[in-house]
């Protein structure tokens, strides 16, 4: 049986794209309080399907998926760039492919302007219109407003005109960065990626009993499989192990274990990884919002997962990229060493190095060290750190990371950072090594 909070969803599912949503309207409608119809609206929120705009409201938007994640929609512009919109509120919903900096003639300008273009623009009315017939919305800089004709025509088309305080420079700077920080996020592999959905996963039911186990294991030859209420969700998970010596009478709940760790499809591959290499498990459930089962993970999916990251081309940078990047190997015969000069972007507001730097260049460091001893990916475990002696900005420090001791599942790295010859930091890295 769905609940009110489900059925709230399934109904702005419903409503068409661009439609206004208000509190008050779902609460009348669906015969819901309006605390309930608040918490269902900000849990579509989360989940994408709407959006709430300052000084227009709450609409229903495309759920956009993955691999549209570097575009944004006219409404995202308006947050971006602290905007007003000015007219055609209804076109918020829709995504705009380019952005033009109207800064030319306009017979120039408009070579580059086309249906889903935003083109940012000053104080130029016959510009507007012009953009507005060709299909593309307008994003006018330094506060101005638009011509009353202008604002009837942008409702006209569903294109909205936007007006912004910020010069055209800055805007265009605000948009990039956002876009930027997509692409970033684009490459963070998830759950969703990756996981077995529930139309391929074998499962067992509260109900059942061992023999049911022993039918699975002979049709799919897995031995793993989670356990589910006759809701879908999820009790527990029974193995190999649990069943050992069982009668096949037994019922599936007397020798499951309970609470077993689950994921959700927003959690990422990594994180995922790191959960099933520490806890040791094979087998991940994956569950939807109101724990129910939607498929499941393995640790074999996760491990190709993480080397299929590995061998796609990097487009955005994060900021441990940014640091890892500036490292040279200045290795000589057996022993690794690590060059690296300290930049602006690498200190403190007192202009030495910062401590959460150093932290990304000892496991940067521990890491390509203990690559050379044993082939793989590795989780770190705990890093400890021994400051001895600021670094002052423009300085040139060395990493020397030595293996202490390597097994088939673990690593120590102690790692001595040297400036000028002198030692001005230590640490000792441990990491678990993960076989691929």
């Amino acid at each position: 049986m769905t609940t009110k909070h489900e059925q709230i969803l399934a109904y702005i599912e419903t409503l068409d794209v661009g439609s206004k949503i208000s509190v008050r309207q779902i609460a009348r409608e669906l015969k819901v309080s309006e605390g309930t119809a608040y918490r269902a609206i900000k849990d579509a929120e989360n989940k994408g399907t709407v959006s709430t705009i300052e000084r227009v409201g709450t609409i229903r938007i495309t759920k956009k998926e993955k691999e549209n994640i570097e575009k944004l929609t006219y409404a995202e512009v308006v947050n971006i760039v602290d905007g007003q919109v000015l007219g055609g509120r209804d076109g918020l919903h829709k995504t705009l492919h380019k952005f033009v900096i109207g800064a030319m003639k306009l017979e120039a300008m408009m070579r580059y302007v086309d249906p889903g273009s935003l083109l940012i623009v000053g104080n130029r009315d016959n510009v507007h219109k012009i953009a507005l017939e060709a299909g593309a919305a307008v994003l006018i800089t330094g506060g101005f407003d638009a011509q009353d004709d202008v604002k009837k025509m942008a409702d006209e088309y569903d294109l909205p005109i936007i007006s912004t305080s910020y010069d055209s420079f800055t805007v265009a700077t605000m948009i990039n960065r956002a876009i930027y920080d997509r692409l970033i996020k684009k490459e963070i592999a998830l759950v969703s990626d990756i996981l077995t959905p529930l139309t391929k996963t074998s499962f067992l039911v509260t109900t059942e009993n061992v023999g049911r186990w022993h039918e699975l294991n002979e049709s799919t030859m897995h031995s793993r499989y989670p356990v589910v209420d006759p809701n879908m969700k999820v009790q527990g998970i029974v193995t190999s192990k649990d069943i050992l010596g069982e009668q096949h009478e037994t019922i599936i709940t007397k020798v499951m274990t309970k609470h077993p760790l689950t994921v959700n499809e927003q959690t990422s591959v990594a994180s995922a990884a790191h959960t099933m290499i520490w806890e040791g498990i094979e087998m991940l459930p994956v569950l939807d919002e109101y724990q129910r089962l939607i498929g499941i993970i393995s640790r074999q999916d996760v491990l190709k997962a993480l080397q299929m990251i590995q061998q796609q081309p990097q487009i955005g940078e994060t900021f441990d990229d940014l640091i890892t990047s500036q490292i040279k190997d200045v290795s000589v015969g057996n022993e690794s060493r690590y060059s690296c000069e300290v930049t602006p972007q690498m200190t403190s507001l007192l202009g030495t190095l910062s401590y959460g730097v150093v932290t990304t260049l000892v496991t940067e460091a521990g890491s390509r060290v203990l690559k050379k001893y044993k082939k793989g990916d590795l989780v770190v475990e705990n890093i400890t750190l021994y400051f001895i002696k600021p670094v002052q900005i423009d300085h040139t420090i060395e990493i020397v990371p030595r293996v202490l001791e390597v097994s088939r599942k673990f690593g120590k790295v102690d790692v001595e950072i040297y400036h000028e010859g002198s030692v001005v930091g230590k640490a000792l890295m441990m990491a678990q090594l993960i076989d691929r």
